[in-house]
Parts: C-alpha cells; sequence; structure tokens
C-alpha cells in the first residue's frame, strides 16, 4: 500500500500540492523574503506566463490590425469615390462656365450688330477628324430658311459659309480650307483700301494667305483685313484678321501677297452665327 502511495504519479501530485501550499503561506505572511522554493515557483509561474501570453498578444494584435486595415482601406475607398465626385462636380462646373461665357459673348455680339445683320444662331454637330480645317457641320438646315453661300461667322470674325444644305443640318466650308479656296474676296483696312483673295492656309503657322495685291498697295502688318462684296457673295465689313507678314507674289513681282493671322479660332468652334441678310445694305438700298 505505501508503494503504491508513493508511485511516481503521486509523489509529482504531493510535491506540486506542498509547492502551492508553500505559495499560498508566502502570500498570507505578507512582505518577507521568499525561501528558494517559493523563488522557484515564482519564476516557473512566470516564465509559463510569459509562454502563453508572449503568443496570445501576438494573435490579438494580428486581429487588431486586420480590423485597423479594414477600417483604413474602407475609409480610403470612401475618400476616392468622394474625390471622384468632386473631381466630376469640377469638370461639369468648368465645362458650364465655358459654355456661359461663349454665349455671353454671342448675346453680346448679336446685341452690337442687330441693326447690321439679321443672325441666327446654330450650334457645331460634327468635325471630320481628316478634314478638320476644311469642313464643319451645323444643326440648321433648309427648314430653317438656311441656303447655300450664306457668310457663317463667330463672335471674333468670319469663319466660312454654307457650302451644302439638307432639311435639318448644314456643311459649312471654312475659310482655312486648303482643298476648295479662293470664295473670299478680301479688303485691307489700308488707306486707300487694298483687295485681294484669301487663296491658301498654312497649317503649320494657322496663318491665312491673301493674293493677288495690287504691288502699289500701301500696306503693312497690324492692318486690319475684312471681308469685301466685291465677290458679290459676303457682306462688307466682316473681319478676317489681321497682317502679320507681307511678301513678294507668285506673278513674277507684280503683285503682293500677305499672311493674316485669323480673328477666330478655326480650330475650337461649338455655336456659330449664319448671316441671314445684310440690314445695312438693305438700308443703303432704300
Amino acid at each position: 500500500m505505501f508503494s503504491k502511495l508513493f508511485s511516481n504519479k503521486h509523489l509529482i501530485i504531493i510535491l506540486l500540492s506542498l509547492i502551492l501550499l508553500v505559495i499560498v503561506m508566502g502570500i498570507s505572511i505578507g512582505n518577507r523574503e521568499l525561501t528558494w522554493p517559493e523563488k522557484l515557483v515564482k519564476d516557473a509561474v512566470s516564465w509559463g506566463q510569459n509562454i502563453v501570453s508572449t503568443p496570445a498578444k501576438a494573435i490579438a494584435g494580428f486581429f487588431e490590425d486586420v480590423r485597423d486595415f479594414t477600417i483604413i482601406f474602407q475609409e480610403n475607398k470612401s475618400l476616392k469615390s468622394s474625390l471622384n465626385q468632386y473631381s466630376q462636380v469640377v469638370a461639369e462646373l468648368n465645362q458650364f462656365k465655358e459654355e456661359n461665357k461663349r454665349l455671353k459673348e454671342m448675346l453680346d455680339y448679336k446685341e452690337q450688330t442687330v441693326d447690321q445683320y439679321l443672325l441666327t444662331v446654330a450650334k457645331v454637330i460634327a468635325r471630320s477628324p481628316d478634314n478638320w480645317n476644311n469642313t464643319i457641320v451645323i444643326d440648321k438646315g433648309s427648314m430653317d430658311g438656311i441656303t447655300r453661300d450664306l457668310a457663317v461667322v463667330s463672335t471674333k470674325g468670319f469663319i466660312g459659309k454654307v457650302y451644302s444644305v439638307s432639311n435639318f443640318s448644314s456643311s459649312v466650308q471654312l475659310i482655312s480650307d486648303t482643298e476648295q479656296n479662293g470664295f473670299v474676296f478680301a479688303a485691307i483696312q489700308s488707306e486707300p483700301l487694298a483687295y485681294g483673295v484669301i487663296e491658301g492656309y498654312n497649317k503649320e503657322t494657322n496663318l491665312l494667305i491673301l493674293k493677288d495685291i495690287d504691288l502699289n498697295a500701301k500696306i503693312e502688318p497690324g492692318q486690319l483685313v475684312t471681308t469685301s462684296n466685291l465677290g458679290g457673295m459676303f457682306p462688307t465689313g466682316l473681319i478676317i484678321g489681321e497682317i502679320v507678314q507681307i511678301e513678294e507674289g507668285e506673278n513674277g513681282g507684280l503683285t503682293k501677297r500677305a499672311y493674316i493671322r485669323p480673328a477666330s479660332d478655326l480650330y475650337h468652334l461649338d455655336e456659330v452665327f449664319i448671316v441671314m441678310e445684310d440690314l445695312s445694305a438693305i438700308g443703303e438700298g432704300k
């Protein structure tokens, strides 16, 4: 019975019970110096707690980091969405500002020319990338009273003529058309007036070419160039641009040639005017 009682298993249990008893007694005694068994047990318990607590803290920290990452990710996603919406609003606002600016300029132009021309507003609805400098398509046609060869202008000046007409749209041949030019007779505001024909456009310099100018004409850079009714097609006085360069013409030095900077931005055209009638000419006829 005695040998069986003190078998290895029971001996270990008895020793652990004694150690636990010593610890309890040490705690109950108060602030006294610990015995070596107490120190041994305390160190063992601390070591065990450290082994258990370290991975537990790591696991808890991992899940906390995952939670923080999820929160930050959601906040980042929300901020990006808000930023995209803000950018869209800013883009639309800038577009509205630009459109309002153009419409105000058109209204001012129409009020300034109300006694000179009867104008119809048209919107540019198409433009071929292959013939960007040649033609545009507008949203007015024969049902709106549009006919061939009517002058077309922007708020800055003359840009071309109506080339072909369908019921609800029309094609406009631009003054910068490099394939079919020579349809614009121009007057240089010199003293006296000098005349020529717009016959060409330099894509690299964005300058119109005015040819067949009288050799003795007193022209110089900075002078204004307008339409002339010599061709019997367009009203007189529609601004085309100003002279920036003069050189000898192609007819053996018998004429001059001038390069003109267009008054209107021929590249960016959104809305235009069709000159339906020259009111000043009607007044002169009366």
